[in-house]
């Protein structure tokens, strides 16, 4: 016979039992919506089919355009409609609304670029066809807003109410996109504290270096001196320090193309990896299908945006990267100086134009919960003022930011005709249209060609390189033109049979007109030459693995000389043997990647702290692109005197010297927390990735909701892109945010798979369901004939008039 306390017990146990079963099951029930049966949309001309497969992604069939696009809108809003409204805030800067003071920086950085301005201009624009496209998604959106049911548990939560959608709204999210494929107003403003604090000789130095691996003639050199302001003293602007620290989050990518002859299905093959921040539930991309009798397509799009970026359609697929065009210029303005509120152009004075806009800040001592504060921002010609008033040698000074996206507006946006493109030919067209951001486009089509164009405007400036602001000081404009859609860098069925870019530069030495001074460093590019080198025909799998290789070339060059050095010192001799016996490649089980990034990170630390300071240091050191590839060739000729450091005046020290030190600091900061022996050290317990759901990205309950903390081979310089933040290692924070390749010779299936999944709601089975086969590389797809849909189909919606 039990004792008394003993049957407690169990009955206690058995309550708890029950109560996880019950939340269990009820849990998931939570935040869902209606997937099976029938549901009136009003806003259609006829039914459209919805079903779902295995992975909770919807295939549209609709009737016509109109219904397919409005239908998109509804699913998307089913899906995505809470991280469709925090996009919306970021673009618009609203931020501040959701998250309180601590935002307001953001809030007012965004609010200066004036992303809703921009879509606000655009939309009165638009052809009619385009906007009917738009207002066709807009009114999907709303249709799920409006009718108040199955809306996400996140609003409650976050305290937010849902909001109807626009179509400048959707051109918001649009243009936020297009900044942050944007990246050359960090180079400048990096590049003019080096001068000020080097002098323009000194830093030219150590200037970015840029070398495009399929020219022989280019050797990175530049040919002219730089133009450049002296002494405005940048690093001590908190605005323009503020866009240096957040000029948006950094874009990568891998994409290529291979002809018929190099696939093993005789038609040609797509693959895509978009590099972003991927971190938080579900993912940036949403992905869907759509069947229409003018067209059949699969793939993904940002929520809030209609249409396809990336994908395949019964007669073409294309992937997508960031090509780095330089859109941006900097400026530098001279203040009237008898009015600090007009500026000069020339010799005339001329007033700023002044907006003035509301933030909106919670704020739990206000009598509503928010109070408002006004905001004054001040334009000239060129651009919003995004620095505090600079001392000049005689006059003050501010700097503008020029963006060409909002002088290159054209009527039509290329989203609708992307998706009924029947040739490259056709896509070529439509991407003309694209001229808000500079991205890779490579594509297919199932005729056999293939190719690659970068899409965008990118002005032709009358002085040549971009890299250092640039003083308006006679009223003329130095932006003389824009590059001819015809004349961007592209490709078109080259005798090599493939198409590929990787950020890397592009353009030849021969190449007229100045293009971009950032451009990723050429590892990545270098070692898909490698793979796709080899004639041998391949499989969708075997570019699936391509994406997922690990081979660092960059390590394969600097490993060996860095091994001899710490096979010089007893105390570094560990860390030699396993460089030097190390093949180059990130496995997250190997030691030998951590001891090379570590001792590598620390090296280029201590080669520029000692004339640059810590501060500036960290800031150029932040920017990868800014600095890895100069630093490669240094170390590779071994005599560089930034090896020097100028603090110890009796001794000249040699790279080896700083490699032993970088070493010696590695192995103090990491034994404490992984154990002296640096054999245990594996990639993988210092490289990880975390997952975090959106309205819980730090704190208590933070690995609950997340996704979880995953090791992770691969680095900055490998295919398997995994960056980290040089400034605070060794956590990723950019990585695939999509892996597609897609065969034409396979009509029923794409080779596809997101870092999340495809429903934006906590404690959705589909939230988060494709995180392990992503990050195992499992083979996942997207289904494309109607019989591998209807195979897959696991819930089926009718949307009525």
């Amino acid at each position: 016979m039990k004792s008394k306390p003993v049957k407690g017990l169990i009955l206690v146990a058995a309550i708890v039992v029950c109560a996880v079963a019950a939340i269990a099951l009820l849990i998931p029930r939570m935040n869902t919506y209606q997937q099976e049966g029938a549901l009136k949309l009003a806003v259609l001309k006829q039914p459209v089919n919805v079903v779902r497969d295995e992975k909770g992604m919807a295939y549209l069939r609709a009737e016509n355009i109109h219904d397919a696009i409005a239908a998109q809108g509804f699913v998307t809003a089913q899906d995505r409609l809470f991280q469709m409204q925090l996009a919306r805030m970021m673009a618009q800067g609203r931020i501040s609304e959701l998250a309180g003071e601590k935002a307001k920086p953001l809030d007012i950085r965004m609010r200066t670029i004036g992303m809703r301005r921009l879509a606000q201009k655009h939309e009165k624009i638009l052809d009619h066809e385009t906007r009917s496209f738009f207002q066709a998604y807009v009114d999907g959106v709303n249709a799920f807003v409006k009718s108040g049911r199955d809306l996400h548990l996140e609003f409650s939560i976050a305290g937010l109410q849902p909001e109807t959608w626009t179509i400048a709204d959707s051109l918001s999210v649009l243009y936020y996109m297009a900044w942050t494929t944007s990246a050359n107003m960090q180079t400048e403003i990096v590049a003019q504290m080096l001068v000020e604090k080097l002098g323009l000789d000194k830093a030219t130095e150590i200037f970015p270096l840029n070398v495009n691996p399929d020219d022989p003639s280019d050797t990175g050199t530049r040919s002219a001196r730089l133009p450049v302001w002296p002494q405005l003293r940048f690093a001590s602007d908190q605005p323009l320090r503020d866009f240096l620290d957040w000029a948006g989050p950094l874009q990568g990518s891998n994409n290529w193309a291979v002809a018929g002859r190099l696939s093993a299905s005789g038609k040609p093959i797509v693959a895509d990896d978009p590099h972003l921040d991927a971190r938080i539930l579900p993912g940036v991309w949403y992905p869907l299908g759509i069947i229409t009798p003018e067209f059949r397509a699969v793939g993904v799009m940002v929520p809030g945006i209609p249409g396809m970026v990336v994908g395949r359609t019964e007669h073409c697929a294309l992937g997508v990267t960031n090509a780095y065009g330089d859109c941006q210029d900097l400026y530098v303005e001279t203040l009237d100086p008898r009015d600090a509120n007009r500026h000069m152009e020339g010799a005339a004075s001329q007033p700023f134009e002044v907006v003035r806009e509301t933030l909106r800040i919670k704020d739990k001592a206000a009598p509503t919960g928010y109070r408002e504060e006004e905001l004054t921002l001040r334009f000239t010609k060129r651009g919003p003022v995004v620095s505090g008033v600079l001392p000049g040698l005689r006059t003050n000074k501010v700097i503008t930011l020029r963006w060409a996206a909002n002088e290159a507006m054209e009527p039509r946006i290329a989203m609708m005709d992307m998706l009924k493109a029947r040739s490259i030919d056709d896509l070529r067209a439509a991407l003309s249209s694209l001229t808000m951001m500079a991205l890779n486009f490579v594509y297919a089509d199932n005729q056999g060609n293939i190719g690659w164009l970068v899409s965008g405007r990118l002005p032709i400036r009358s002085q040549g390189e971009s890299l250092a602001p640039y003083e308006a000081h006679d009223g003329k404009d130095n932006w003389v033109g824009w590059i001819p859609p015809e004349k961007m860098p592209q490709s078109r069925n080259p005798a090599n049979g493939w198409v590929g870019t990787c950020n890397h530069k592009t353009t030849r030495n021969d190449y007229p007109y100045y293009y971009s001074n950032h451009f990723s460093p050429s590892y990545r590019y270098r070692r898909l030459k490698e793979l796709l080198g080899d004639p041998k025909p391949k499989t969708a799998p075997d570019h699936w693995k391509f994406q997922r290789d690990v081979d660092n070339l960059m390590a394969r060059d600097i490993a060996p000389i860095m091994s001899r050095a710490l096979l010089g010192r007893e105390e570094t001799r560990k860390l030699g043997e396993l460089l030097g016996s190390w093949n180059a490649r990130d496995d997250l089980e190997s030691a030998a990647p951590a001891v090379f990034q570590g001792v590598y990170r620390n090296f280029a630390r201590l080669v520029y702290e000692d004339e640059l300071g810590p501060d500036l240091a960290s800031l150029m050191l932040g920017n990868w692109y800014f600095w890895e590839e100069r630093l490669h060739r240094m170390v590779k000729e071994g005599n560089s005197p930034w090896f020097d450091d100028i603090r110890t005046k009796d001794k000249k020290e040699t790279m080896n010297d700083l490699f032993r030190e970088a070493a010696l600091r590695f192995i103090r900061d990491t034994s404490a927390s992984h154990g002296s022996d640096p054999g245990g050290w594996a990639w993988g317990r210092f490289h990880q990735i975390e997952f975090v759901n959106p309205i819980r990205r730090e704190g208590f309950g933070k690995g609950l909701l997340g996704g979880g903390i995953h090791p992770m081979g691969g680095s900055g310089e490998t295919l398997y892109r995994a960056i980290y933040s040089f400034n605070e290692p060794f956590a990723v924070t950019n990585s695939a945010s999509l892996r597609m390749v897609a065969d034409l010779g396979d009509d029923e299936k794409v080779l596809a798979a997101l870092p999340g999944g495809v429903a934006g709601r906590t404690f959705h089975a589909h939230a988060k369901d494709q995180i392990g086969p992503f990050m195992r590389g499992d083979l996942v797809y997207w289904w494309l004939s109607d019989q591998a849909i209807r195979k897959n189909t696991r819930a089926s919606l009718t949307l009525t008039p």
